[in-house]
């Protein structure tokens, strides 16, 4: 079978080998007899899959034993909720930052149990930018500051980390494991599983351990930080297979040479795609240089009547998931992780034929 290329935002590409490997043990995994997704999540297995996993993922982004690591479910929008009812304590108001629809839609959560202070906007620009740090109307009294560092669907990244005197909350869904960060910059960081980590189903969140134990009494017990971390993530059954998923990915990215490999890759990646899109009068990018994610890349056609052709063709050509969200149109490529530099240069070569053809 002929592997094609897929450019989609999530659930995304994984790893081949990743994939090869799991197909190989998905039956019978290591001789036990049956397969990881029937496992008690209580077995040594599942047990010695999740502590190798945390291991693997605390290696590769530098965590301390100052954080909590949870394997939780419910994706990153159940953080929406989560984050405010862990985090408010004694207080009642908290800072938001807006960059794109995955920011309006923490921000609309949160009203349902904090006062929001919306610090910095970017939607006077149609979120094609961020607002420049020194613009922030930051409250010294806000329980945290909220931020999404990259905006899947706009495709606008922050590639620097706000400094604020509160704890620092980041929705890192598309964007964590692209890079090294410094995590002990942040309070808590939560990401779902489904673009650089694993499939969809898999929550991570890494949050420091002297926030815990300070949730609202309204927080749900499934949502309160303390009970995953004092359960090692077991309070309940967790997403064991999407775990196990996760946890091959983490040790395929150590193979890779780690973090720094990863963000040399996904530059080059992106240098390429955007190299192309900037020298040509058929494509163009509607953010801001200096806020261009590397992960996310939208683009449009100078002549929108020839988007279906040039979807259409592009899957001919095993191109697949380019097509952009419904509130933006137009086309996105997603290249995470597991995008290999080859479909790059396959949807450049692509992307200049049907240019010499239709501009």
């Amino acid at each position: 079978m002929t592997r094609k290329f897929n450019f989609c935002a999530g659930p995304a590409a994984l790893p081949e080998s990743v994939l090869l490997q799991a197909q190989s043990e998905l039956v019978n995994f290591r001789g036990a007899g049956l397969s990881v997704m029937e496992m008690s999540h209580r077995s040594s297995e599942v047990v010695a899959i999740a502590e190798q996993a945390e291991r693997d993922f605390r290696e590769l982004l530098s965590i301390s034993d100052d954080y909590a690591v949870l394997f939780l479910q419910g994706g990153a929008s159940t953080q929406f909720s989560a984050v405010p009812l862990n985090l408010l304590g004694d207080k009642n108001s908290a800072d938001y930052v807006n960059t794109g629809q995955w920011s309006k839609k923490a921000i609309k959560e949160a009203k349902k149990f904090a006062q929001v202070n919306v610090v910095a906007s970017s939607e006077n620009t149609n979120f094609t930018s961020i607002p420049d740090f020194d613009s922030w109307q930051l409250d010294p009294q806000a329980a945290y500051l909220h931020y999404t560092p990259n905006e899947t669907i706009g495709g606008v990244e922050f590639l620097w980390t706000p400094e604020v005197d509160v704890p620092l909350v980041a929705d890192m869904s598309s964007t964590i494991l692209s890079r090294p960060i410094d995590v002990n910059k942040f309070g808590l960081i939560y990401a779902g599983a489904q673009k650089n980590i694993g499939p969809a189903g898999l929550t991570m969140v890494i949050v420091r351990r002297d926030l815990l134990g300070q949730a609202s009494a309204q927080c749900p017990t499934m949502l309160d930080y303390k009970t995953a971390a004092d359960n090692d993530s077991m309070y309940n059954t967790p997403p064991t297979y999407g775990l196990y998923l996760a946890g091959l990915v983490f040790a395929w990215l150590k193979e890779q040479g780690g973090l720094e490999a990863m963000a040399a890759l996904n530059k080059r990646k992106a240098d390429k795609l955007y190299g192309y899109i900037n020298n040509s009068n058929f494509y163009a990018n509607p953010v801001e240089l200096a806020s261009r994610s590397l992960m996310n890349i939208p683009f449009t056609l100078a002549n929108a009547d020839r988007d279906k052709a040039f979807l259409a063709e592009a899957e001919e050509s095993g191109l697949l998931n380019l097509k952009g969200h419904r509130s933006i149109g137009g086309m996105r490529a997603s290249i995470y992780n597991a995008v290999p530099e080859e479909a790059v240069d396959t949807l450049v070569a692509f992307m200049q034929d049907f240019e010499s053809r239709n501009g």
